[in-house]
């Protein structure tokens, strides 16, 4: 198939490979940061880790629009699935997120509420035309690339008509999260040392290239968009090498085929017409980031489900025992979660990190946790993260 067999080729794989272990220099460690969590499962799945020097480390970051979702957000959608008048539409990953005290949507949908699973803004659409004595809310969650689609959604719904219709906004902003990391006690602490990102793919078909440039101006690290496929992710890997040891910090684009510098326009003026930044936005891991979500504008309020009714988001507090925050900023590494593989896994997830498809725990649970690291010439073992 065009566009994927090539870019899975075993023999170019090799040789990006060895292209790496020649180019890192032998006395300097490298910690790269790969921000989506396509790509982190990428890596898992294709067992990219160990095809690369002992001295170049991957670090899982944050982009899982599921795993940050944090729990008193997840507790307002249960809540508002529970109301005898609305039906909740939401995509499956967020049916087992856990809430406090181990609620769920799935939980409550089993005790009775009306929550559907829907694969677009625009079944929700339809479900709110062929039921209009129901007030149908949809659970919009996501980065810079689902939400396009929720705001062809809303403004269909406009054109309809249609009164019966709104969001639970959950958008969240890529950018603000990576200045977050870069600001976080951690990395000022020198406990994350990163030295530059491989950028997410999807979120750049819109965004494009250019949100990123503080990175390199305000922190002097290198991004590299790469694609999804292994090839994609070791040519990145690469071209970060290359500007860590040439000294620059610059925004390459690997992705030549999909994203462009200013990225899908007409996009991105649909979303600024009916979105605007919240002043502050909480991420599970991150805390309060500064214009870090989006949420409806005023001339929209008539769907905004928390406008319309009254949700009061209340702070939660994550178990205790789960690190999926500390896995989340990079400080751990999912087989560092003392729960994980134990009392965790996909069957009886205790945080989000295990039960979105894009979560590190649950890349490491299907790709990694039966693979041997052996510290040789070939194979390596990533160095521990810091407590």
């Amino acid at each position: 198939m065009k566009h994927v067999d090539e870019y899975r080729d075993g023999a170019l794989a090799k040789k990006l490979a060895a292209a790496i272990a020649a180019e890192v220099e032998p006395g300097r460690r490298y910690h790269f940061m790969e921000f989506c969590g396509g790509h982190t499962h990428a890596i898992s799945r294709y067992g990219i880790e160990d095809l690369l020097p002992a001295n170049l480390r991957m670090i899982h970051g944050p982009g899982c629009p599921v795993c940050v979702l944090p729990v008193g957000r997840m507790d307002d959608a249960i809540r508002l699935a529970q109301r005898p008048e609305i039906t909740l539409c939401t995509y499956g990953d967020l049916m087992r997120v856990p809430g406090s005290d181990g609620a769920s949507l799935q939980k409550a949908k089993a005790a009775g509420a009306d929550i559907r699973m829907v694969y677009s803004t625009l079944d929700a659409l339809k479900l709110a035309e062929q039921e209009p004595g129901r007030e149908v809310v949809f659970f919009a969650i996501g980065f810079e690339t689902t939400t396009p689609p929720t705001a062809v959604a809303i403004e269909t719904a406009a054109a309809k008509g249609l009164r019966n219709f709104s969001i639970f906004c959950n958008h969240v902003l890529t950018p603000a999260a990576i200045r977050a990391i870069m600001e976080s006690p951690e990395a000022k602490r020198g406990e994350v040392s990163l030295d530059g990102f491989v950028g997410p793919a999807h979120v750049s078909t819109v965004i494009g290239t250019a949100p990123y440039g503080f990175c390199a101006d305000d922190y002097g690290k290198p991004v590299v968009i790469a694609g999804f496929e292994p090839l994609d992710v070791l040519h990145a890997i690469l071209m970060l090498v290359r500007q860590v040891n040439q000294g620059r910090a610059a925004i390459e684009n690997q992705y030549i085929r999909a994203v462009t510098p200013h990225g899908n326009v007409k996009a991105q003026a649909l979303v600024a017409k009916l979105f605007e930044p919240r002043a502050s936005f909480e991420w599970r891991g991150l805390g309060e980031v500064p214009h870090g979500a989006l949420k409806l504008r005023d001339a929209y309020a008539r769907f905004d489900a928390e406008t319309r009714f009254g949700i009061v988001t209340v702070p939660a507090k994550d178990n205790p025992a789960c690190d999926c925050g500390a896995i989340l900023r990079g400080v751990k590494r999912p087989a560092d979660c003392r729960l994980f593989g134990t009392a965790c896994t996909p069957e009886t997830p205790m945080g989000s990190c295990m039960v979105s498809s894009e979560g590190a725990c649950a890349a490491h649970w299907t790709y990694g946790r039966f693979r041997q690291h052996v510290r040789t010439r070939d194979h390596v073992v990533p160095e521990k993260a810091p407590a």
